[in-house]
Order: structure tokens, then C-alpha cells, then sequence
């Protein structure tokens, strides 16, 4: 399966097990899929980065399980491996602790769950017995357990339940929302340039298509070039036009302004993050002088071209509009730099890489170091003149 067929990992709800070294993260994994997904083994540190593993829960639907290194891993590169784990709390939906039934130091496990009750992710304590003897009798106060033997599969059914209850409220928002309804045709402007993958569509266009096709509305793609004679070919206008922030400027300057116009990136924008909250930050481009430094980060690698929007576009869009010349940064992946005090303001791609939990980690903790977060779409946007004539 490929395309609209597939659900990306961006998508999944994300449960993530943690533990210390051996106490059988792994094995329980691999009782609860029926697969073995994770390598078991007696030698402590064989968990090294995470593993990632995307799988069917039902009822639950489309999940991605994830094994992490030890929290106690005293290993050559257990500080390397702690800073992965780390990575993983911002993005986990769903945090299972696995425990020896005998421990009797759990002060990492509840220094984590400490953070994750701070981000109000669930949290599961399962204890596992491990040759017959008995599990210690209650969990942490206020945090659902329960017994298990992973080597057997006791109790693996009660875990099941256990995940699936904590899901029971969990669902993604609409990417398009209450902007059209069942019936409304809906036009998508996608340039086809050097930036777009030969042969298929960015996942962000994929994604909207499919919220459309799902609401019912009536869909109709075309390249920039083509929206002109298309719009003309029309009985009555579209009733939303999405269209992609690099062409922007264009698409607004051939468009009825009584069409509602909005962009992949500002969908995603509020899909995936805090809408509100990058429309503040970008606002605060009009603060930045020449010398401020800019980080822009991206969620997934990938070769830069010439004229890429992160290397070369934004930030000379950015210059021009701060009159001389910004210090930019450039990252890239699902964590952020340590020291995030240094920037004047953030720009991040529409995160079509990373879960919507993610991203709010991401717009959290540039909150808490007092940095505006924007992203690529509704920054274009506030450059153009525009955060007044488009819709979110």
C-alpha cells in the first residue's frame, strides 16, 4: 500500500515504553503485537536508539510502538541514549513504565512520570514477575497498573485494555475543520516546481485531499499556472481555496477576494501545533532588526535544492522585511537545540514529520524560553500582508 492508502507515523497515536535496563520493555512489547518487534536479550543496553514500530491496535486503530534504551543505562553511550529517550517524552501520546516486580528503587520511573503528568500524558504502570516471584502489591498513587509476565503473556490482555481506556477520548481534529462541508468544491493550487517529489504529491497536500474526500467536498487540483483558466471554466466559484504559502502572493492577486483563501501549511499549522500561537510569533517579525539570530527548524531531513524555502526563500524574505542581514541557524529532526534563549524567534515547517504532541512540545518549550514559534505558512503569510485575508 502507498499514498492515501497508508496512515504516516506523523498520524499514529505514539505509546511509548519506558523502564530500566532489562526489566522487559522489550518482551512486553512483543506480547502485546504477537511479534517480535523489539530484541530481547539478557545483556543490559540492548535497547540503543529507540525502535520505532508501526502497528494495527484495534480498536484503538493505527499506533506506532516505541522501545527505549534503559533509564538506567550506565553504559559507554548511555548518556547518548538517555538524551533519545528524552526525544521520545515530547512526542508520546500514551507512556507505558514497565517495572521488575522486585524493584525497589523506582526513583527514575517516577522522576519521568513526574514529566509526563506535567505534559497530562497518560501513564501505565505494569508490573512484571519474573520467575514466579510475586509482584509488589499497588502502583504509584493516582497512576493505573497492572501485573503482568511478559515471557508468559499473563496480564499482556489487561495492558491491552488498560491502553486501549486511556484512548478512549484521543482523536486527531479535522485538518481542514468547519473551513468547508460536505458538498463545498474545493480548489488545491499545487505548484509543481523543483521542491516537489517527482512522481507524487508532499504529504501535506496527500493529507487535506483526504480530509476533503472524507468530508465529501468536491475536489479539484491544479498547478499554479492552471488556476486562472480553471477558476474561469467554474459555473460558481470554489468555496475554499487552499493553495501552497510559497505562491501565496500570486494566488491572492488572481483570486476573488470574497473566496477564502488559506494555505497547506496554515491547515497544518492548526492540525498539528497551536494556531494561535504561531500567529503571535510570527507577528513578531516586526521586532526582528539585522544581527538578530533566527532559528529555523524542520521536522524530517531531506537534500536542499537550490532555492529551498529553509535555506535560501525564508530567509531572505525574512532580511528584506528586517532591512539588513539575519544570523540564521538551520536544524532539522524532532528535537529542538538545548539553549533556545539565544533566538529571537523560531519559523518551523508545517511538522507533517512529527505528531501533533510533538509539536506542541516543541511550541511549549519555546514558550518557557520566552521565544516566539511561528511556522513556514503563517510567516509567509504575515510577509505577504496577508494574516488578515487568509482562514484558519
Amino acid at each position: 500500500m502507498s499514498g492515501l492508502d497508508e496512515t504516516p507515523r506523523a498520524n499514529r497515536l505514539h505509546i511509548a515504553f519506558f523502564g530500566k535496563t532489562n526489566a522487559g520493555k522489550s518482551s512486553t512489547i512483543n506480547a502485546i503485537t504477537g511479534q517480535k518487534i523489539a530484541l530481547v536479550s539478557d545483556v543490559a543496553g540492548t535497547t540503543t536508539d529507540p525502535v520505532y514500530k508501526s502497528m494495527e491496535l484495534l480498536p484503538v486503530g493505527p499506533v506506532v510502538f516505541i522501545d527505549t534504551a534503559g533509564l538506567d543505562d550506565r553504559t559507554a553511550l548511555g548518556r547518548a541514549r538517555i538524551e533519545k529517550t528524552d526525544e521520545v517524552v515530547d512526542k508520546a501520546d500514551i507512556a507505558v513504565f514497565v517495572i521488575d516486580s522486585t524493584e525497589q528503587n523506582t526513583a527514575p520511573e517516577q522522576e519521568y512520570m513526574k514529566r509526563f503528568r506535567a505534559k497530562k500524558t497518560p501513564v501505565i504502570v505494569a508490573y512484571n514477575v519474573f520467575d514466579g516471584n510475586e509482584a509488589r502489591a499497588a502502583a504509584p498513587a493516582g497512576e493505573h497498573s497492572v501485573v503482568i509476565n511478559a515471557k508468559t503473556g499473563q496480564g499482556i490482555d489487561a495492558l491491552k485494555e488498560m491502553i486501549v481506556r486511556s484512548v478512549t477520548d484521543y482523536e486527531l481534529p479535522s485538518i481542514v475543520g468547519d473551513l468547508a462541508k460536505e458538498g463545498d468544491v474545493v480548489m488545491l493550487v499545487m505548484p509543481q516546481d523543483i521542491q516537489a517529489p517527482k512522481g507524487r504529491l508532499i504529504l501535506p497536500q496527500v493529507q487535506v485531499t483526504r480530509d476533503l474526500l472524507d468530508k465529501g467536498c468536491l475536489v479539484i487540483s491544479v498547478k499554479t499556472e492552471d488556476m486562472v483558466p480553471m477558476l474561469e471554466e467554474l459555473k460558481n466559484p470554489p468555496r475554499l481555496v487552499i493553495t501552497d504559502s510559497q505562491v501565496f502572493k500570486y494566488v491572492n492577486e488572481h483570486l476573488d477576494k470574497t473566496i477564502p483563501l488559506t494555505s497547506f501549511s496554515m491547515l497544518m499549522a492548526r492540525y498539528k501545533g497551536d494556531i494561535e500561537e504561531f500567529v503571535k510569533g510570527a507577528r513578531a517579525i516586526a521586532d526582528l532588526k539585522p544581527g538578530d539570530k533566527v532559528l529555523i527548524a524542520e521536522s524530517c531531513t531531506h537534500h536542499a535544492l537550490k532555492g529551498d524555502i529553509a535555506r535560501e526563500k525564508l530567509p531572505n524574505w525574512l532580511n528584506k522585511y528586517a532591512g539588513g542581514e539575519l544570523v540564521f541557524e538551520n536544524t532539522a529532526g524532532h528535537g529542538f537545540p538545548n539553549d533556545l534563549d539565544e533566538y529571537k524567534l523560531i519559523v518551523h515547517c508545517g511538522g507533517c514529520m512529527v505528531n501533533r504532541k510533538n509539536m506542541l512540545s516543541k511550541i511549549e518549550h519555546a514558550k518557557n524560553a520566552g521565544v516566539p514559534i511561528t511556522n513556514f505558512g503563517v510567516a509567509i503569510a504575515f510577509l505577504n500582508g496577508m494574516l488578515s485575508r487568509v482562514s484558519y
